[in-house]
């Protein structure tokens, strides 16, 4: 982070960001939470948890993207106030708020881990629970930005659809972001252009209708994306290894044995921590507060030579990247085919029919680019007319992308 001045006081400062140059920090008040602890750990949570596994300049972290983020929203309200739209200083410090923290909920490895640190909580509703005790720690100054987060400030909808909708500022940076990091080329967009294009119509976030090719480009991009670096099969596999060394873990604690672990991870080992958790007990959020993707790695290195044969094999593989064979298929994989690769993982490693379940894997991988049924991307025609991009583009693969694909995966170690 640099200066803009010599006064140490000053907070107005730039960072100098490998995809878009020079960020500036538009407030003090920004600068103040940016430096706050819950944000700091952004810096020790990789954006895309193994997936230097497959492409090594992956380790880009959540705190680069939500800075990224943050730009690309200043330069949207920017382009909806020329437009003739009202954004005042409360709201654009709120939605500028909103875009910086709508991550912040993200536990260790972000997506991997997502239900395993805890039980079927959101990183989203995690995030909200931070952005209200960080806004009782600032005497209220978050309580626009909650309203904005929660989809629940009525009176300028578009504001929340710049935070989270399908042409959202967290898209177009991650697109951008992961591209660069991974060197997907096919990854990247038109950011600067789509953002151009934004307007708004009674409330909602429209595109106007001129940029209909590059949604299109953006859309092609996203589902990429998803087949090339998110859903990677190698990725995948060394991402399903890493879940079930966790739920090894956790077994293990829950049944009393005594494993290596930092106080935080062996707190969510030990507990089952619900939704209802967060809220009740104060401790809860002050301690996923302590964990990010540090604690997973040493305590897994440490597991290598854990007295479990389970857990210790699992981490073993993961620590050299000897990750398990994966095979993906269009159509389901047969009871007779997972019985099979079963049966040679129990009499290689000599394991129990409980066992057996934390080395062979029969998943789903889902890719939806564009999802008809959840705040569609909606051209402004010339006309006045509100359409669709699915229907408005003569693009037949726009249509195809609102189809959601599956493929089928078998994971197992050779």
């Amino acid at each position: 982070m640099n200066s803009l001045s010599s006064n140490t006081n000053n907070k107005k400062k730039i960072f100098n960001d490998p995809v878009y140059g020079f960020i500036s920090i538009p407030d003090e008040f920004i600068f103040d939470l940016i430096e706050h602890p819950y944000f700091q750990r952004l810096r020790r949570i990789c954006q895309l948890g193994l997936t230097h596994l497959v492409y090594p300049g992956a380790l880009h972290t959540r705190f680069h993207h939500v800075l990224g983020a943050m730009h690309l929203m200043t330069l949207a309200i920017s382009v909806i106030r020329r437009k003739g739209h009202e954004i005042t200083k409360e709201e654009e410090q709120a939605v500028l708020l909103a875009i910086l923290l709508h991550d912040i909920g993200h536990g260790p490895f972000s997506h991997a881990l997502e239900y395993d640190i805890v039980n079927k909580v959101s990183h989203e509703d995690i995030s909200s629970f931070f952005i209200q005790r960080l806004s009782r720690e600032f005497d209220g100054k978050l309580d626009l930005c909650l309203l904005i987060f929660e989809n629940k400030y009525s009176k300028k909808p578009f504001l929340y659809q710049l935070v989270s909708s399908q042409l959202d500022m967290d898209r177009m940076d991650y697109l951008n972001r992961d591209s660069f990091f991974t060197g997907v080329t096919e990854g990247q967009i038109g950011s600067d252009r789509i953002i151009e294009m934004l307007n708004v119509h009674n409330g909602n976030l429209v595109l106007e209708e001129k940029a209909i090719y590059s949604v299109e480009k953006f859309l092609v991009a996203r589902r990429f994306m998803y087949w090339q670096v998110y859903l990677h099969k190698t990725v995948s596999s060394a991402e399903f290894m890493l879940i079930h060394i966790l739920r090894r873990a956790k077994k293990l604690v829950q049944e009393g044995t005594e494993i290596f672990a930092s106080p935080a991870l062996k707190y969510f080992l030990k507990e089952d921590i619900r939704l209802e958790d967060f809220k009740n007990n104060p401790l809860v959020l002050e301690t996923f507060a302590k964990l990010d993707d540090f604690d997973i790695t040493s305590a897994i290195k440490v597991w290598q030579e854990s007295d479990d044969k389970v857990l210790s094999i699992l981490s073993t593989k993961l620590i050299n990247r000897e990750l398990f064979k994966i095979q993906i298929s269009k159509t389901e994989f047969s009871q007779e085919r997972i019985q099979m690769e079963k049966e040679l993982i129990r009499e290689k490693y000599a394991l129990i029919d409980e066992e057996v379940d934390y080395f062979v894997y029969s998943e789903t991988l889902t890719n939806n680019a564009y999802n008809q049924n959840k705040q569609n991307i909606n051209l402004l025609m010339k006309s006045g007319e509100i359409i669709d991009v699915s229907k408005a583009s003569d693009n037949l693969n726009i249509s195809a992308l609102a189809t959601p694909v599956e493929k089928y995966c078998l994971c197992y170690p050779v």
